[in-house]
Parts: structure tokens; C-alpha cells; sequence
């Protein structure tokens, strides 16, 4: 979201960008707040965006590489630091805002916060773990004087929600980490003013909802002028401005505006990721205030157990993002980060990004919506206890809430579940579910993204739009449920696994194959973090006299978790009733006991094992699948396949040739083509069969 707040002069400035040197005072025992360190300036400083890990504060690490726990578990934070920290500098803000009310934004910090300025309390305290936290500084500061801004950050567990790898809170893979990762900013704000403008792309009658929020600091009513245009961010667009006259009350109101988007909207997708831009403005008692929020004309929606884009079939191409950021220990706050991550899943023919237990940071969603990036986001949660702490459940309430707020608008915001493998009362977790339907219509809801025993196991919940998980009532969707006891075999699917279910399947965390460690990795950990795990295999292996033999073992190791990885793809898109994949994980896990599992590493690059050409003929939006009964034939035999292709491409293909061929190192044995006279949008079976007798 962007806010441009305006005056009537319009060279004024706005906001007040409160990043660079900070003084820092570790408060381990907690006792600032009753030895009012509130007001002070500390005599250690520090950058700001940033954390103690950054900045080399805490208990230095004094372990050494070992095959043992606590080394094999994850990275080791070279100094490791939870609990109370107190941030102070001083500040002033334009004599000239005096007029106005003024804001304090801090975005991405974990988990309270509470404001001092001078030795005053500011009223309240923040503690979202997804958006930012932000603070009404107007009754405590005088604009032209210097003023002391003091920030609490207590990093410490507030309510019951992880069972300590729910990767909002974690110290497997993002770590536990003091500090201000985002933007820090002072904003002054008119009395009368928008505070927030969400829509609602609603493409089938080419329009858009505006839902508007005021709000009227002043005594009474006060008349005003909203207007709102909208433009294609491409500048191919420039649609009408719509104006209403109003009275905008005191305290706090909403409007709804219906905006009409022309005769042809440019609808987003992950082909055609076109974003518009709404600009809004009121003005009221001679003073303007301005929003544009970035958003994409887009249909998401479920139709039985299909999943539809803009009325097309949907199939999901993801994988896991765990906030796996080896050299900070954090998630990048910047485009530039995210944009290199979309591409290497890219560059696979991933389409589809699931954020495990999180909420990603605003330039996540910029990143991906620009990208054309379809996103899973979840509440901060995986815990088997839901219901227990009423606390955590208003915390999770509350949260969802402020995820709406600040995320909803963008188009790559696509589905959204609870949590990760969630146990506990479902009755909460429906009532959940049914409120956040109400409230925003733009996502897919699920319950929960799998869960074992305990919960609904293997059917979905009467109210979930989707349904992500490993196994049914039935059977298996997953490729280890099957691999581990039967002979391979590519003429079988998860049919009869999906059988009667009446919502989308995507499978969960499908793959999970061990790739040995790329032992050449540990000299790219130059950040804030060790790879103490990685540095005891070395260890060994030289003990052993066998480093020679760790490239081989990482090459045999990974070539086999290709293979499986493309007959986990394979299965799931010959099965006419799955709507997507869920990898775990195109790239390493280096938590949860050291899980690599990659065929990229935890930097999101090539280990060299399969580049992203040959993943992308078994990845893509379209995919020429064969069936065929066993891996190993007899040359006395004759080898029969069926032909099929799955078109999740932006059009249906008519009138193509299919052509195949037969090759015995690089030699032709046989080869052929098939006329096709239409592959709809999804699954297409039985095209064609090739029998070849394998004498030859």
C-alpha cells in the first residue's frame, strides 16, 4: 500500500523517514520499565532496520561443528539474543506539521512493542507478527522540538500457537531475532482523512467495490469531495474519474463505490500479471488526503473439485516458503529479494509459492503480484492445541484481521488457511473460517493445511473452499505413501484417493527426498548464521577419508530425488481430480533436524543436479505425460504406453501434432506423431498409444 498524505501545499513533506543510528540497551532481566529507561539514549548503537544478530549482540555462540543436537537441528545463530530490547534516538519532526496528527509506522518486528516519547507512555502496545505496528504519536510530541522515540521489542513467546517451528516464530529457519526489519517512519496525517481503501475486483460485471474508511478527528461533520480514478499500471489504461459529494461524519465511517472498469478489463494471471492502480482523494476543510492502492481485476473461484482463474482451470505448481534466508536469519523487506526468489521457482515452472505458518512481508505480495505469483498465505500457527488459550485464539482473531487490512488488495493473495497441520477444537477453527468468508471474499479459505489424527484427517471441513493434504479417507495422494512399498510404475494415479471429494485437492508437502550436503556451500554463509551441521559433515567424512566422495554421494543422492520428484509431479497432474502440488521443498530445509531436501539449496541455486529446462519438460503449464506399467523392460519385450497432456496453458490448443520418439543413446529406435484436434483446459487422456517392440 502506498499513502501519499497532501496538504493544500503540496511541496510540504509528509512523512519523516526515522532509519540509521540507533542506541541499544539489552534488557535480559526486564527490568527497564521499572528502572524507567524509558527517555534515555543507550551507549551502544546500531543500524536500524535491523537485529541484535546483525549488529553482534547477545551470548556468542560457543559451540563447535558436531553430529549431535543442538548443531544438527539448524543453522546456529552466531550470537543469539530473546528477550527485551530497548531502541532510542532522538528526532524532530517540520514545525510545520503542527496542524496535523501524527503516526509512527515500525514494519516487521517480533512480537511486542511498546513507545516511549520522552518519558511518556504512548497509549498502547503492538504485537502483529505479520503487519506493521503503528502508534499515534499526536498528544506527545511538539513538532519543531527535539523529542527522545524509545521502542520496547520483547521477542519473547506471547501466546500458544507454535510448538516452536512455526516459521513465524522459529529458530529452524527464520530465527528468533530482535528488531526492526522494515520501513520505520513518522507520518503526519490530516484530521479529516481516508484511512484505508479495499477492493473488490468483481470481474464478471467489469467493476470494482471500493470499501473507503474515514476518519474525522474533529468536533462534527464535515462536507467533502471523494473521487476516485483508475489506471493501468502498464499506462495502457486511463478509466474515468468518479466523484461524489459527502458528509464525512465524526470518529470513524466507511462508503462503498461502485467503480466501472470499461468494456475490456485486462484480467491478471500468471500469464498476463497486469495491475491496475486506484487513486482516491478526499478533501475536506480545504486539506487533501490521498491513497493508491495497487490491485488486479481477477476471478479466483472453485467449481466442484476444480479450481477456476478467470472461469480457466487452475493446477497449482508450488512449493514451501519456510522464511529459509540463510544470511540474515529474516525475510527481505525489499522487492529486489523476493523478485530473485519467484525467479529460480520460475525458472522450474513452479507458479505458486505456499508461505508455511506466515504471513510474508508487503513486498512479497508487490514482488508476486507482478510476477504473476499465486500465493498461499497462512495465520501464524501450528500448534495441536487450538482452543486451549482463548488468548491465542483472540490473538489469531485479531491478526487475521490485520492481514485483511494491510494484504488484501493485492491479486497474487490467493488462498489463505489457519495453519499448518492444526489440531485441537475445530468448532473454533470453523467459526474462524466462516468469519473471514464473510469478511473478504477475495481468497480461498482452508482450515488447515493438513493435519493428522486428531482433527478432520482425511476430508475436508464442510466449510473449506479447498482441501491441502497427503492422504484421504481412501488412499494416499502422496508419491512416499506409495513409493516406499510398491515397484514403480507410471500407469497409476490418485483417483480413487480423491474419489467423492467435492472441493479442490492440492497435495501437502509432497517429496521430501534427502539430497546429500553440498559440502561447497559452507563458505556462502556469510551472515548471521553458521552451518555448523554442514561443517560436522565435513568433519567426518575427513576422518573417514572420504571427502573425496562427497561430490558423488550429493550427485546419486540428488539425481534419485529428481527422479522422484518428477513421478510425485507426474502422478498428481494424471489425476483428473488434484488441482495442485505443494512441494517440500523445490529448495533445502535447513531445520527440523537439518532436512535437505532440495534440489536447490537454501540460497534458492542450482546444486547442479537438474536445471530448470529439464525440470520444466515434467513443470509447466503444459505437460506431455506417458502411462506405462513398469520402469524395467527385457528387450524380448514390447513396450506400450497411452499418450496424455495436461493443458493448464492460457488457451486450448487445437488442430497440433503430438510427435514422440524412441532413443537408445541419442539413436532413433522408433518414432511417430498424433493428430489432435483439441486438448481442453486440464487433463486429456487416451490421445494416442505407441506399441515398440524392443528388439531394436
Amino acid at each position: 500500500m502506498i499513502i501519499i498524505l497532501s496538504t493544500s501545499c503540496s511541496s510540504e513533506k509528509k512523512q519523516l523517514d526515522i532509519s540509521g543510528e540507533w542506541t541499544v540497551r539489552l534488557d535480559s532481566t526486564d527490568v527497564g520499565i521499572k528502572e524507567s529507561w524509558q527517555g534515555n539514549l543507550f551507549e551502544t548503537s546500531m543500524q536500524l532496520p535491523g537485529t541484535t544478530d546483525d549488529a553482534g549482540l547477545g551470548t556468542p555462540n560457543a559451540l563447535e561443528p558436531a553430529l549431535s543436537k543442538p548443531q544438527l537441528l539448524y543453522l546456529t545463530r552466531l550470537h543469539n539474543y530473546v528477550g527485551v530490547a530497548w531502541y532510542s534516538r532522538e528526532i524532530s519532526v517540520p514545525a510545520q506539521w503542527n496542524d496535523k496528527e501524527l503516526f509512527l509506522d515500525l514494519e516487521r518486528t517480533l512480537w511486542d512493542t511498546q513507545v516511549w516519547v520522552d518519558n511518556k507512555k504512548v497509549e498502547g502496545h503492538e504485537e502483529s507478527l505479520s503487519t506493521p505496528h503503528r502508534y499515534n504519536l499526536t498528544p506527545y510530541m511538539t513538532c519543531g522540538k527535539k523529542h527522545i522515540l524509545t521502542i520496547r521489542v520483547d521477542n519473547r513467546k506471547r501466546y500458544d500457537i507454535s510448538n516452536g517451528m512455526a516459521h513465524a516464530y522459529t529458530d529452524h529457519t527464520q530465527i528468533k531475532w530482535n528488531g526492526i526489519l522494515g520501513d520505520m517512519t513518522v507520518r503526519a496525517m490530516e484530521k479529516i482523512r481516508l484511512e484505508s481503501v479495499q477492493l473488490y475486483p468483481d470481474v464478471k460485471n467489469k467493476q470494482v467495490k471500493a470499501v473507503i474508511s474515514f476518519s474525522n478527528n474533529t468536533p462534527a461533520a464535515e462536507h467533502a469531495l471523494l473521487s476516485m480514478k483508475v489506471s493501468a499500471r502498464n499506462g495502457s489504461q486511463q478509466l474515468e474519474e468518479q466523484v461524489k459529494k459527502m458528509d464525512v461524519k465524526a470518529g470513524t465511517s466507511s462508503v462503498e463505490l461502485l467503480y466501472n472498469m470499461g468494456d475490456n478489463p485486462i484480467l491478471w494471471n500468471e500469464f498476463t500479471p497486469e495491475m491496475y492502480q486506484a487513486t482516491v482523494t478526499l478533501e475536506a476543510n480545504g486539506r487533501v488526503s490521498e491513497i493508491k492502492e495497487d490491485f488486479g481485476m481477477r476471478q479466483l473461484e472453485t467449481n466442484g473439485d476444480k479450481m477456476l482463474m478467470n472461469n480457466k482451470p487452475l493446477f497449482l505448481r508450488g512449493t514451501l516458503e519456510c522464511c529459509i534466508f540463510p544470511l540474515t536469519g529474516t525475510p527481505p523487506m525489499n522487492k529486489e529479494g523476493w523478485q530473485k526468489v519467484y525467479a529460480a521457482a520460475k525458472e522450474y515452472g513452479l507458479n505458486h509459492l505456499r508461505f508455511h505458518s506466515w504471513c510474508p512481508p508487503e513486498a512479497a505480495f508487490e514482488a508476486a503480484d507482478e510476477m504473476g505469483f499465486y500465493l498461499q498465505v497462512e495465520l501464524p500457527a501450528w500448534v495441536l492445541t487450538i482452543g486451549q488459550d482463548s488468548s491465542a485464539v483472540r490473538f489469531l482473531r485479531e491478526e487475521a484481521d490485520r492481514i485483511i487490512k494491510n494484504y488484501g488488495n493485492h491479486p497474487s493473495f490467493c488462498l489463505w488457511s489457519l495453519g499448518n497441520e492444526l489440531q485441537g477444537d475445530f468448532t473454533i477453527l470453523s467459526a474462524m473460517l466462516d468469519e473471514l468468508k464473510a469478511k473478504d471474499n477475495r481468497h480461498l479459505y482452508v482450515t488447515t493445511s493438513f493435519t493428522f489424527e486428531g482433527g478432520h484427517g482425511g476430508w475436508p471441513e464442510s466449510n473449506d473452499d479447498f482441501f491441502v493434504t497427503q492422504w484421504t479417507n481412501k488412499g494416499w495422494v502422496r508419491g512416499q505413501g506409495v513409493f516406499n512399498q510398491l515397484s514403480p510404475t507410471f500407469d497409476k494415479d490418485y483417483s480413487e484417493s480423491v474419489a467423492g471429494i467435492q472441493v479442490p485437492l492440492i497435495t501437502h508437502e509432497i517429496g521430501q527426498y534427502s539430497v546429500y550436503p553440498d559440502l561447497t556451500e559452507i563458505s556462502k554463509y556469510t551472515g548471521v548464521l553458521k552451518p555448523l551441521n554442514f561443517m560436522a559433515v565435513k568433519n567426518d567424512l575427513e576422518k573417514k577419508k572420504l571427502l573425496d566422495k562427497a561430490p558423488d554421494y550429493l550427485m546419486a543422492s540428488g539425481k534419485l530425488a529428481a527422479i522422484l520428484y518428477k513421478e510425485e509431479i507426474e502422478r498428481a497432474l494424471k489425476t483428473d481430480g488434484i488441482s495442485g502440488f505443494q512441494l517440500l521443498d523445490l529448495h533445502d530445509f535447513p531445520g527440523q533436524g537439518t532436512a535437505l531436501v532440495g534440489l536447490l539449496n537454501a540460497f534458492w541455486e542450482s546444486k547442479g543436479i537438474i536445471d530448470g529446462k529439464a525440470f520444466r519438460e515434467f513443470c509447466s503449464p503444459v505437460v506431455p505425460l506417458l502411462r506405462f506399467p513398469k520402469a524395467v523392460y527385457k528387450n524380448n519385450e514390447v513396450f506400450q504406453t497411452e499418450i496424455e497432456l495436461c493443458n493448464y496453458g492460457n488457451d486450448i490448443l487445437t488442430n497440433k501434432t503430438l510427435h514422440w520418439d524412441i532413443l537408445d543413446k541419442g539413436r532413433s529406435v522408433k518414432h511417430g506423431e498424433i493428430q489432435v484436434g483439441e486438448l481442453k483446459f486440464g487433463y486429456n487422456g487416451k490421445l494416442g498409444e505407441i506399441s515398440v517392440p524392443l528388439t531394436d
